[in-house]
């Protein structure tokens, strides 16, 4: 379903330049959950940002179902690939109820029944009919994130891309909402790549997983593999230790030269 060859993403001229994808290639077979994983400043994000065409300036090779993406994303793409960001606050118009937020997608891409769809989509994430009147400011976050998901598979896409969809939630409504992902999933044949920096979720929600330092791919390995606590990487090895939480022994164990 996605390919990615040889991305490369540059960001500033000069003393300001930035390299901040390199070289970086993966695919992801329709149906599956597919990880970037690293630390802030390792690249993931503009992975996903690039594959989206919310960078314009990203070179390689991107494919949808086969389909070359050029620099300008067409309307076909909009409807088959949305996207989930991480702040569910930022990432919903303030001045817009639900209702509004939900019907403007639906209705840029020309489907019927806009209401009835509504609110069968608040619905399908655990919301009722009475958030549809709603403004943002007025619901709790892991609700906003749940209107975020409803708004992105309104259109019904074939490609979901989840950029940090739990890190601005508590830990209890992450899981909930993590859970929420995985059966609309299964349940609509979804595609999805997640990017995180938190192994459990990762874990949680995916089949395999490439792991980012510094702009590249230091290794793809599965989900399996990493919770036998195999990867073959020294840094992915590291990054494991560190996500069990402070240990005395580990932190002096740790390296920086990767």
């Amino acid at each position: 379903m996605i390919e990615v060859e040889n991305l490369d993403v540059v960001f500033g001229h000069g003393a300001q330049r930035v390299h901040a994808v390199r070289d970086v290639t993966f695919s992801v077979p329709r149906g599956e959950s597919f990880g970037l994983v690293g630390e802030s400043g390792s690249g993931k994000s503009t992975v996903l940002r690039a594959l989206a065409g919310l960078i314009r300036n990203a070179a390689g090779v991107m494919r949808v179902d086969g389909d070359t993406l050029g620099r300008r994303r067409s309307r076909r793409f909009r409807k088959r690939v949305q996207m989930v960001f991480q702040d569910p606050y930022g990432s919903l118009h303030p001045r817009h109820t639900v209702d509004q937020i939900l019907s403007e997608p639906a209705r840029i891409h020309r489907f019927d029944g806009i209401e009835a769809r509504v609110v069968r989509w608040l619905e399908e994430v655990g919301l009722d009919a009475s958030f549809r009147f709603r403004y943002p400011h007025q619901i709790s976050g892991g609700q906003r994130q749940r209107v975020a998901v409803a708004r992105a598979l309104i259109i019904e896409p074939d490609v979901v891309l989840l950029d940090e969809p739990t890190s601005a939630l508590d830990v209890s409504v992450q899981a909930e909402v993590l859970n929420l992902l995985t059966r609309l999933k299964r349940e609509h044949g979804l595609t999805y790549v997640l990017v995180s920096h938190d192994f459990a979720v990762v874990s949680h929600m995916c089949d395999r997983l490439s792991v980012m330092q510094h702009g590249a791919v230091l290794e793809t390995l599965s989900v399996q593999r990493l919770r036998a606590n195999a990867p073959e990487h020294p840094y992915t090895r590291q990054l494991l230790m560190a996500s069990r939480g402070y240990d005395r022994s580990a932190v002096d164990s740790l390296e920086d030269d990767f």
